[in-house]
């Protein structure tokens, strides 16, 4: 049941009250911003669970995308189409999500996972997508055609509810709160693009052409993170990864890599067009590739069972040879370029040649190319080297921009030496966070870090907000070192901190002067509505103009000495 409220919430008056004072003189527009909290903006634009006496909680995650679902239980992809198929709403329960979950995902209208944490899979997806999600709620056991918290015990095809923004897990259908929008918001957020014009660029994360149009409607300046593995988690395009993975002869594998340009080119020239004179930065493959297999177990079951054919077999082979003990730190980004070196090149061409078309076409495209996981100068060097021979194999016309990822406390100890090969930096919060930490970001949430901050062992979750004694220790030596290496150096933020208000203050006193925040969306996965697609294009304007509620002086950019 969907309930719209009339009556305003006491953020909807708070907004409406600021506004009137500014407009009428009481207040300036800067002092109505610092008034408004981004927390007040979220709750207008997502719809959450009411509260009713009568209302089951069976179980507590974290909310990991914001906005409330119902739907029946369906614990797989196949379950989740054939209810969507017969026109019921779809939760989608899974111990975690992978690619093969992407087709059930797609039909949901909520994903709750026992396991992960705010950058897992499920939660990134969902994001991406506008979904309500709900993950780490790790009391849930998940059996053949139920799941069970405690003695309770709920079977497939039962409704549930959930709020991605409390992670609450509700039996039954559960009342939907949809709260007005006052218009008042939208001159609120005008005030907050004027504010921020003049001391922080906005880039969005977005991996489509659709993501790239919303995104610039929304006022992004450019792209900061194009995710190139993003493009294949739709259905029809898991298959041209899993082509490049499986490949066992160089025959095999220039085949698989011609798929996978053909499949990137069209994306690029999307992106590029809707982008047209702004930035783009787009990252290299950086996969862990298990992520693109299916479950080892799962496929030893099925073979125990003998249902594998040809295909399933050749995925057991490759899931086995792939499996490693700690895949988040394994064979990916440029690790796995330098494995399988044609990769990135492949890559650098559908991506030059894209330029070029648009170029033909009377375009204007602005590209720079990420390098993930670097720990080592002549790591980077050899990449770049890669990419800058594919420029020169195509005519490109100019040197490529080639920059790199500060994701590991390496590499933000020798950001000198990589600076001497990249001409920008971009700090992964998330990857840094967990390294620093020795933190699996997509366990420990469900196991003991409410316990430790319930204790004051630690004062604040890292992955929400960046840690400013040791990890934001890392990004002022990244920047410092980084600079003095080569003066100008651009670096930008990007990760679950880029959009928390405390830690923007945290990466501007590091240096930082561009951040890339934004989850878009996109109604090609399925936008049943008007009030759907507005909601969903809410969200985006709410994380486009998140960062301008934050107001402070730009730092001094220059060169940092010792």
């Amino acid at each position: 049941m969907i309930v719209v409220v009339n009556s305003p919430s006491e953020a909807a008056v708070r907004v409406r009250t600021v506004v009137a004072q500014a407009l009428g003189g009481e207040l300036t527009s800067e002092d109505a911003l610092r008034q408004v909290e981004p927390e007040d903006v979220e709750g207008l634009l997502h719809a959450s669970l009411a509260a009713g006496a009568e209302d089951v909680e069976l179980t507590r995650g974290m909310g990991a995308s914001p906005g409330a679902a119902v739907g029946r239980v369906c614990l797989t992809a196949e379950g989740a189409l054939d209810t969507s198929d017969r026109g019921e709403p779809v939760i989608l329960v899974r111990l975690e999500t992978s690619p093969d979950d992407v087709a059930g995902m797609s039909v949901a209208k909520g994903v709750l996972t026992a396991r992960g944490g705010l950058v897992s899979h499920a939660a990134l997806v969902a994001r991406g997508w506008g979904l309500p999600c709900v993950v780490g709620a790790d009391e849930i056991r998940i059996g053949d055609d139920h799941f069970s918290v405690g003695e309770m015990v709920v079977a497939e095809g039962d409704t549930i509810s959930i709020d991605g923004s409390t992670g609450s897990v509700t039996l039954g259908g559960a009342r939907i709160i949809e709260v007005e929008v006052p218009s008042e918001l939208w001159q609120l957020l005008e005030w907050a693009d004027e504010v921020a014009a003049a001391t922080l660029g906005v880039r969005a994360n977005a991996d489509t052409a659709g993501d790239a149009r919303i995104a610039r409607k929304a006022g992004a300046v450019g792209i900061g993170l194009c995710r190139t593995e993003h493009m294949f988690l739709a259905p029809d395009r898991l298959p041209v990864v899993r082509a490049m993975i499986l490949a066992e002869t160089e025959a095999a594998e220039a085949e698989a890599l011609e798929q996978l340009a053909e499949a990137q080119r069209e994306d690029f020239v999307g992106i590029l067009e809707a982008m047209d004179g702004l930035p783009v930065t787009v990252r290299l493959l950086d996969p862990p590739l298990h992520e693109f297999l299916p479950d080892v177990e799962d496929l030893v079951v099925a073979e125990t069972l003998g249902e594998l054919d040809d295909e399933g077999h050749r995925l057991l082979k490759a899931a086995r040879h792939w499996a490693e003990a700690n895949p988040m730190i394994g064979t990916r980004g440029v690790r796995l370029a330098h494995v399988r070196p044609n990769l990135y090149r492949v890559q650098a061409r559908a991506l030059f040649e894209a330029v070029i078309d648009r170029r033909k076409a009377g375009g204007n495209p602005q590209v720079e190319i990420m390098i993930p996981l670097t720990v080592s100068g002549p790591e980077l060097a050899e990449a770049r080297r890669w990419v800058e021979e594919v420029a020169v194999e195509v005519a490109l016309g100019e040197k490529p921009v080639v920059g790199t990822m500060i994701e590991t406390p390496r590499a933000a100890l020798v950001a000198g030496s990589l600076a001497a090969h990249a001409d920008f930096f971009s700090i992964g919060s998330n990857d840094l966070t967990q390294l620093t930490f020795g933190f699996s970001r997509d366990d420990v949430a469900g196991r003991f870090l409410g316990h430790y901050l319930e204790l004051g062992l630690l004062d604040h979750d890292p992955f929400d907000r960046l840690d400013d004694a040791a990890v934001g220790e890392l990004i002022d030596l990244a920047v410092k070192r980084g600079r003095v290496a080569a003066p100008g150096l651009k670096v930008g933020a990007c990760g679950e901190h880029a959009g928390h208000p405390a830690s923007i203050r945290r990466l501007l006193a590091a240096g930082v002067d561009t951040f890339v925040c934004l989850q878009m969306d996109y109604d090609e996965y399925g936008c049943e509505d008007y009030r759907q697609a507005l909601r969903k294009l809410s969200a985006a304007q709410k994380l486009a103009h998140e960062l301008r509620f934050v107001h402070c002086p730009m730092p001094d950019f220059g060169v940092v000495s010792d």
